[in-house]
């Protein structure tokens, strides 16, 4: 059955999401990368399809902007759709020195300032992280595909414009780059027993001043795309 903000009915959905936050970039992996793709979704404008790629069937639908959004939208499809794989493909700020404009970087983990973690009333402070399946499929269809990529450490913050300027204080613990729903996706897949990753194309260099346009972000970062669907097709057996 549909949710307050999903028209899906069970079965229309892959196991396998792909959820990048823009959902005009869903509707582009679906019309260039899925053979047959079939709109499920189209509430508050947070396109959904399903389609198939190498025969396998996937997903793709936008997660919207930051924790709370993507918390809803995760949330929906792990418990309500019995998804089990959601790949976050989305765009990224470098904090890293050696991070650069288009790199990929992979999220093994996801520092936060998000306060998204206290509904769990944990004795202590817990650490997000992303599911070895999907990080060591990722990695592989990364290194096959010829790409530049990192993998470590991201900062999701709640606050986009952000008068602490703290991005260099992160760059001394080696975080790799900034963005705004890792952390809350990480947890809703670890409460539900599901798997969850990152996987991420850097569009600005904030501590460098370098910056990709809105159009590039929406219709060019296909490399991310493709190793996304790469490890959907990975992890098939697994």
């Amino acid at each position: 059955m549909s949710t307050p903000h999903n028209n899906a009915e069970k079965g229309d959905i892959a196991e396998t999401v792909l959820m990048p936050g823009d959902p005009l970039r869903a509707k582009f992996i679906a019309e260039n990368f899925l053979e047959n793709p079939v709109c499920y979704n189209s509430i508050r404008g947070m396109l959904g399809y399903t389609g198939t790629y190498k025969g396998i069937p996937v997903s793709v639908q936008g997660s919207g902007m930051g924790m709370p959004s993507i918390g809803i939208y995760s949330y929906e499809l792990y418990h309500e759709y019995d998804v089990k794989n959601i790949i976050r493909i989305g765009t990224a700020g470098a904090i890293a020195d050696n991070v650069n404009l288009r790199d990929i970087v992979i999220g093994v983990s996801a520092s936060t300032n998000s306060g998204y973690a206290s509904q769990y009333r944990l004795p202590g402070t817990y650490a997000p992280t992303a599911s070895w399946k999907l990080i060591s499929a990722a990695v592989k269809s990364a290194e096959e595909i010829g790409s530049r990529y990192h993998v470590g450490n991201i900062f999701s913050s709640d606050t986009f414009y952000d008068d602490s300027g703290s991005l260099a204080e992160w760059n001394k613990m080696g975080v790799l780059a900034i963005e705004m729903e890792a952390a809350a996706l990480y947890m809703n897949a670890a409460r539900a027993g599901k798997n969850a990753l990152c996987i991420l194309t850097i569009s600005d260099c904030p501590l460098k001043g370098l910056s990709t346009t809105a159009e590039e972000r929406q219709n060019t970062f296909t490399e991310m795309m493709k190793i996304a669907l790469e490890t959907v097709d990975k992890i098939k057996n697994i």
